[in-house]
């Protein structure tokens, strides 16, 4: 994994407490609500991972903070459901927060690039 890239890291992480709960939930969502959950992380990983060796990086980053948000929602209704308990539901709120700043981060240099 890229050092130049703690995000990638920090979604790397996210991605494995995720799948490791989302085999969790109730075998009557598990296949439809956890799947759509794993397999949205798992995009957004996997668009990291293209932004760290592209060189026009704007537009992906855009789009995974789009994707970001969506997977937000998806986890507060998770919590919402009782997939994930309270504790939890706290825990990886922050973890998504700190890399959507991270995103943030990145995407306001990218700017700054595309600006020069």
């Amino acid at each position: 994994m890229k050092d130049d890239f703690p995000l990638l890291k920090k979604w790397y992480e996210i991605s494995d407490w995720l799948m490791d709960r989302a085999e969790k939930f109730p075998k009557i969502v598990r296949f439809t609500f956890s799947n759509r959950i794993v397999n949205l992380t798992l995009n957004i990983l996997e668009k990291i991972t293209q932004a760290v060796y592209e060189e026009k990086r704007l537009a992906i980053l855009q789009k995974i903070s789009s994707d970001i948000e969506k997977l937000r929602i998806l986890i507060r209704l998770a919590k919402d459901r009782h997939y994930l308990s309270i504790s939890q539901y706290k825990f990886i709120s922050q973890e998504i927060n700190e890399a959507g700043k991270m995103l943030g981060g990145w995407i306001k240099s990218e700017k700054k690039k595309v600006i020069k």
